[in-house]
């Protein structure tokens, strides 16, 4: 008989370390955007590196993403976990300890290789261990931990800022790369895992240990079972079925929107933004880019708020019609000239309205939507193509902005993201279907009918 308060216990303990895990992909995200004024005076690196040492996180994540379901499948979550934890370790102090700009940029991508193996093991891993009744709001709570991850990268950047110290900036994210790996030891492996390879037994002692009851847990394993009856056949399905290529592609595009809104500009960037905001104090910028990382925070809550009461298309509408507004009117104050410290307060409330707009809609959303339009044979498939397009997209926002500041000019850098962000609106309105309420499996119905992809999660 299960000791409920033991399992309640194992359970927290699971999902600490999926939230730590996403604590660290939200620190290594945001921990850049303070160290790289620094990196650029120690290092005399041109705009060009600078842009290397941002991106090429994201270039690691990409691949690590793409290799993460082979990884899962093969040696199990818990495994993939530990593997991502040791990269994470190595590359917080390969970066703090780097010479030059090129260790750091090799160091930089094996960071993303952790956070592209944290990015795709820990929410599924998280949903596999997770109380069918708990699911959906742990699941939630990982998306928050990022967002805090990088509220406490732009402190912990700020308070190293006075001396400098870049390299405590990088180097500090060993502690929680530390304690993660050592917690991943204590987990038990999905018993979602364990039964694809046909370990039944063991799935059903791993559920003993988390479940209330063991009628509970005998329920999910039979559940379990019957799920692994649909074989994942991604590729097969890609290459055969043209429906199903619709909803990839749509998976697709809607990560490129997310990226494309200019959002990790503002994350990669911020002090950098702030400067053409007209705060040349180092200080200031540092503890806007802090007020940058709360706003995305609290912001976050709308969007739990908003997604199941008013739906994932109006509320996507809205956010990206504020960020266009948001980049547009920052656009025009950049060619007009900021020289009051109203006009410098303003353009923090332009970008702040951005932000705002970016953590109710799209930056949750897209991930919704995701997951919600492939179908159950190709979902594995599906979601990887749509993961790695968001690090590759991820890496081009990186690698252009300050090409773009330099060649286009800063005004017209900010309007050509708030145009995008008006494209994006007629993109929604025209591809994107509103999946409230809606049961995955009559998604799933209404796509391989043929039916239009904005209308796929209609009822009739």
């Amino acid at each position: 008989m299960p000791d409920k308060n033991k399992n309640r216990r194992m359970t927290f303990f699971v999902c600490f370390l999926a939230a730590l895990a996403g604590l660290l992909f939200g620190l290594d995200i945001g921990v850049i955007a303070g160290a790289l004024p620094f990196i650029t005076d120690d290092f005399q690196i041109t705009a060009h590196q600078q842009e290397w040492v941002v991106s090429s996180m994201m270039f690691g994540a990409a691949v690590g993403a793409v290799g993460s379901g082979w990884l899962s499948s093969s040696l199990g979550r818990r495994k993939s976990l530990m593997i991502g934890s040791v990269l994470f370790v190595a590359g917080s102090l390969c970066s703090a300890a780097a010479p030059n700009v090129e260790i750091l940029i090799v160091s930089r991508v094996l960071l993303g290789l952790a956070v592209g193996i944290a990015s795709y093991t820990a929410p599924l891993y998280l949903s596999e261990i997770a109380p069918e009744k708990i699911r959906g709001s742990m699941i939630s709570m990982y998306q928050l931990m990022i967002t805090i991850g990088i509220l406490a990268a732009y402190l912990s950047d700020t308070a190293f800022s006075d001396a400098g110290a870049w390299r405590w900036m990088l180097g500090i994210i060993t502690i929680p790369a530390v304690l993660l790996l050592i917690g991943v030891f204590f987990l038990p492996d999905s018993p979602r895992w364990f039964a694809a390879k046909r370990r039944f037994h063991d799935a059903e002692r791993v559920l003993m240990h988390l479940r209330d009851s063991s009628a509970e847990a005998r329920r999910e394993l039979d559940e379990i079972r019957e799920s692994l009856k649909v074989k994942q056949s991604g590729w097969a399905l890609f290459k055969d079925n043209s429906n199903f290529r619709r909803a990839v592609f749509l998976g697709v595009l809607l990560q490129v929107m997310q990226q494309f809104t200019g959002m990790n500009v503002i994350m990669y960037y911020a002090p950098k933004i702030f400067e053409l905001a007209g705060y040349a104090n180092t200080k200031e910028q540092m503890w806007g880019t802090v007020i940058v990382g709360l706003t995305n925070v609290l912001a976050t809550f709308i969007a739990i708020g908003l997604v199941d009461r008013w739906g994932r298309k109006p509320t996507l509408v809205l956010g990206f019609l504020v960020m266009a507004t948001g980049m547009g009117i920052l656009g025009y104050q950049m060619h007009a000239g900021i020289e009051t410290a109203a006009g410098q307060y303003f353009a923090v409330a332009m970008l702040l309205m951005f932000i705002v707009g970016f953590a109710m809609s799209a930056g949750p959303l897209i991930w919704v939507l995701c997951s919600e339009i492939q179908p159950l044979k190709g979902r594995d498939f599906g979601i990887t193509c749509s993961t790695a397009t968001n690090w590759i997209a991820n890496m081009i926002v990186g690698a252009t902005f300050l090409t773009m500041l330099n060649t286009l000019g800063n005004a017209n850098t900010f309007w050509v993201y708030g145009g995008l962000n008006l494209l994006f609106i007629v993109l929604t309105l025209w591809l994107v279907p509103e999946t409230k309420h809606i049961s995955l499996e009559h998604i799933e119905r209404n796509l391989m009918k043929g039916r239009r992809l904005r209308e796929i999660g209609s009822h009739n």
